[in-house]
């Protein structure tokens, strides 16, 4: 289970005048006196440059600046409002590292706006520069796959701010990656922020199965991440001067067949009742991401208790790297009580690198930065974030009035305190994937701090199962569900380890006892039913499997299922039928492209099982696959192509001693004897005691030319099993 979330006062400076006329003296500074700035010359460049991504016909700024008399009609407000420097809206300071899309004034554009203000807005003479063109359709083109939401839904006029959550479900035939995305908020000037969550086991519509069409409030969601380790990985957000968010070059990211786009929206209410229809463009490449990034998160909300009338209440947090990363992108979030955010780095070394300081934070600015360059961390590396709270009447952003104690909390009128980091790991020597270690390091760093967080144990048991440890992860799942006795997907995760821990009965008690907590969550009957297919129950499996296509017709999986299951008791024929259905939906899936190939490969029909088997080792890098493929090349002559197959078997299945045995028959019918005697001599050692392995061994050194060790293997093997008759008839032949 993962948890997704991304979740004024304009002082005018007095010695404005003053400032402007001291710079017009200094003969040496480029800035051109009050008479000599114009729209046309000065003032257009500037405002098409830094207003109208926001500020333009159908933008989320209140009015539009893309004109000469537009931008007049506002010139007194534009002068107070970057005089204050509060527009642009840009938050973070310049003793951070350098971000994308900075929006920051220099002082001499400042200067030259006031003194087109203070000398009545002139137009002047010349060429006007072109307005920007915003597209009223879509950033880039024409979308592959455009989502929008179910139904509109209506904000009314006044009241408090809105936390929303739209369910868009995907129809895709196969995997797709996703190169860039637009979201249409539907109205701009409505909604403050939106945030785009990927459920990729429709968690949110099997919860809320009656009402979700309508939308979930609430400003954070849980979301079920399935049963392999997918961290969030993307910042896919809209604010209201977004465009298109286009992904960096290799990581695009993943969307599978049946995965849901969650859109969380922030509605603010305008004074008149909006209708709100959100729709998200999606563009999609055909090369898969070749760098994985995750999302990594510093919060202390445990931490947030703020009394009435504190000015300067500080939280902090800090996360150890276990791995060397590059900082490629960065997210602050608190509430309207936030005041100064801080976050910086340190090194083994003791050096410190700043990342972000926010001096003034304001919750209607807030947004996700992309650094200029990535900030490259060692392994060891601390990263330390240090907000400070005014809870003081002192805050005009405050929402209680007057101040109440502060918690944390979902509602506006609570508080949070988060820092974001999107990093992208350093490989490091071990193939595990490097993402799993901050994975770790993060829910570990959450309980030091809550030990009682369900969310942090609950990953951590999860962690541990993916680390090969099940017997540690019961443990760990047990603990969730001391303090969450009737949820049925820790229920179902506990059976799950267990099965894994050879506990087949506890197994089976756990995800029975799920399936009666909530008939609705199929994960139980779908585990218990391929735990009885794997120890040949086959009775059972395939009366769960054929309960859940009927309850569930559009279950893919269990369709998949079934269609093993009936396999494996021989009905080829109904088998199938069950896999068909699953490929016209989904070609990529790997169950039915596996069960159609041994299908085949029973019917001898070499060249469509390799086709099948091809087409399911581009979806999973299987064991089985690579040894039915390696099979399959074997039948039909094409050693050379099954010795590789076997090869990745091996590679996949470490353990298997039948691996090495096939290698070693496939390298002695290749006539590489060398490679041979090396695999079976590797069977000999994992299998001391087999006497046809020691004849095996002695046939191929007595082909080798070694007739010593060959007559010593033979007799090895006869002292094992003492009437083996082809030993016997070998020895003699030797």
């Amino acid at each position: 289970m993962k948890h997704n979330a991304i979740r004024r006062t304009l002082g005018v400076a007095s010695a404005l005048a003053v400032g402007f006329l001291g710079l017009t003296k200094d003969k040496s500074r480029n800035v051109h006196a009050a008479t000599d700035v114009t729209w046309r010359r000065q003032i257009a460049p500037i405002v098409y440059k830094n207003c109208t991504s926001c500020h333009h016909e159908g933008g989320s700024g209140p009015f539009a600046l893309s004109s000469y008399n537009g931008a007049k009609r506002w010139g007194k407000l534009m002068q107070t409002v970057t005089t204050s420097r509060y527009m642009p809206p840009w938050l973070p300071s310049l003793e951070g590292v350098h971000l994308q899309g900075d929006r920051r004034l220099s002082d001499e554009d400042i200067a030259l706006i006031a003194a087109w203000v203070s000398s009545g807005m002139p137009e002047g003479a010349g060429p006007e520069p072109a307005a920007p063109v915003f597209e009223k359709e879509w950033a880039l083109g024409k979308p592959d796959l455009i989502l929008e939401m179910p139904a509109s839904m209506t904000v009314p006029a006044s009241g408090t701010d809105l936390f929303e959550n739209f369910v868009l479900p995907v129809s895709l035939d196969r995997t797709r990656w996703v190169r860039a995305m637009e979201i249409k908020p539907g109205s701009p000037r409505v909604t403050h922020h939106a945030n785009v969550i990927l459920d990729r086991t429709a968690s949110i519509r099997r919860a809320h199965p009656s009402d979700w069409q309508k939308g979930i409030p609430g400003m954070d969601i849980l979301v079920d991440s399935g049963d392999k380790f997918d961290p969030d990985s993307h910042f896919l957000f809209w604010k209201p001067d977004s465009t298109a968010l286009i992904e960096p070059e290799g990581m695009p990211w993943r969307l599978d067949p049946g995965t849901d786009l969650v859109l969380n929206m922030h509605l603010k209410p305008t004074g008149k009742e909006e209708s709100v229809r959100a729709s998200i463009g999606l563009y999609f490449t055909d090369k898969p991401a070749t760098a994985q990034p995750m999302l990594l998160q510093l919060e202390n909300d445990a931490a947030l208790d703020i009394p009435a009338g504190d000015q300067a209440f500080i939280v902090e947090d800090k996360l150890k790297l276990p791995v060397a990363v590059d900082v490629l992108g960065i997210y602050p979030h608190a509430h309207y009580l936030g005041k100064r955010m801080e976050a910086w780095a340190t090194t083994p070394s003791g050096e410190r690198r700043s990342i972000l300081l926010i001096k003034d934070w304001d919750i209607d600015r807030q947004s996700v930065y992309r650094l200029s360059t990535p900030l490259t961390l060692p392994k060891g590396a601390v990263v330390h974030m240090r907000y400070t709270f005014d809870n003081s009447t002192a805050n005009i952003r405050n929402p209680n009035s007057p101040p109440i104690r502060v918690h944390a909390g979902n509602r506006s009128v609570d508080e949070m305190a988060h820092f974001w980091l999107q990093v992208l790991p350093h490989p490091t020597q071990k193939e595990t994937d490097p993402r799993l270690a901050l994975e770790r390091a993060w829910m570990e760093n959450r309980l030091s701090k809550s030990p009682n967080d369900e969310l942090a144990e609950y990953n951590l048991a999860a962690l541990t199962m993916q680390e090969g440890n099940p017997q540690r992860a019961a443990q760990l799942y047990r603990q969730v569900l001391n303090q969450r006795p009737d949820d049925p997907r820790t229920m179902t995760s506990l059976g799950s380890a267990l099965a894994l821990a050879g506990d087949i009965p506890g197994a089976q008690s756990q995800y029975r006892a799920a399936m009666a907590k909530d008939p609705s969550y199929t994960d139980a009957a779908f585990d218990l039913a391929s735990l009885d297919l794997s120890h040949n129950d086959l009775d059972e499996a395939q009366h769960t499997f054929r309960q859940l296509t009927i309850g569930h017709p559009d279950d893919l999986d269990a369709h998949a299922g079934l269609g093993s299951t009936l396999l494996a008791g021989g009905d080829a024929a109904g088998a199938k039928q069950e896999f068909a259905k699953v490929l016209t939906s989904a070609p990529d899936n790997f169950e039915a492209l596996y069960g159609s190939a041994q299908i085949a490969l029973q019917a001898s029909d070499l060249p469509t099982a390799e086709d099948l088997l091809i087409r399911a080792l581009a979806v999973r890098d299987d064991a089985d696959a690579h040894r039915s493929l390696a099979l399959a090349y074997a039948g039909s002559g094409t050693l050379g192509k099954a010795v590789i197959e076997l090869e990745a078997w091996k590679r996949l299945a470490p353990n298997d001693v039948e691996a090495y045995r096939a290698l070693a028959q496939v390298y002695q019918q290749l006539g590489k004897l060398p490679e041979a005697l090396m695999e079976q001599k590797a069977v000999v050692r994992m299998t001391t005691s087999t006497a046809s392995d020691w004849n095996d061994l002695g046939v191929m050194e007595a082909q080798a030319g070694d007739k010593v060790s060959a007559r010593r293997d033979l007799e090895h093997a006869l002292s094992l099993e003492p009437g083996n008759e082809v030993a016997m008839k070998n020895l003699r032949r030797l």
